[in-house]
């Protein structure tokens, strides 16, 4: 979802650096992308290691989503060609499915936003695994509750973890280059790359040649 669905990832970081910074843990950029992995619990653990109440983790939790989704808020908006796209999939009976590391507000905020909702047919969120990416369970969960198995699937990804997620559950990826270019996203494991999802489509739509 984000990253790949909306460009949000700058805005989650500089909702993290507030938030942290709010609770005296002052980091620069490039220190905590370092930290940025696994599911919010995950990373609350991560930066407050002395913290063992399981209500106030979930606290501190709820707090640095809340102040993602205000500052996020006025800029929410799709990457370019995604509602196209699902239609597509739609039209062609392709089912499609949502595996985010996002939390259930957070999908909420996000695809009631877009109003896209109605093209996922399940959808799973980082508040349903215990382990974020890169470990494979958010993909492995999703095809589960799909039905499908990795080689009737593929992954849109935007992450090297996200990559090394869904390569380790089976799939292969498609890059979408928001957080890293088409080339860097090809040396990650990527079997396609492309900069939105007009391109998607543009490809799509290219005749088939037969040798």
């Amino acid at each position: 979802m984000d990253g790949t669905l909306v460009d949000s990832i700058p805005f989650h970081q500089e909702a993290w650096l507030r938030f942290l910074g709010n609770h005296g843990i002052h980091l620069r950029p490039e220190d905590f992308h370092a930290q940025n992995h696994g599911n919010l619990n995950e990373m609350i653990r991560r930066f407050f290691p002395h913290e063992a109440s399981r209500e106030k983790r979930l606290e501190l939790g709820e707090e640095k989503e809340i102040t993602f989704r205000k500052i996020y808020q006025p800029f929410l908006k799709e990457i370019n060609g995604l509602t196209a796209f699902l239609e597509a999939l739609k039209h062609h009976q392709i089912s499609c499915h949502l595996a985010t590391m996002g939390d259930q507000n957070n999908i909420n905020f996000t695809l009631d936003g877009l109003r896209i909702c109605h093209f996922f047919d399940t959808i799973t969120g980082g508040h349903e695994v215990l382990k974020g990416k890169p470990d494979p369970e958010i993909f492995l969960k999703s095809m589960e509750k799909a039905g499908v198995n990795p080689e009737s699937a593929l992954a849109f990804e935007d992450s090297g973890g996200g990559i090394r997620s869904a390569k380790a559950a089976g799939l292969q990826v498609i890059g979408i280059a928001t957080t890293h270019s088409k080339k860097e996203l090809l040396e990650m494991g990527c079997i396609e790359a492309f900069s939105d999802f007009v391109e998607v489509l543009e490809e799509i739509k290219k005749p088939t040649v037969h040798s």
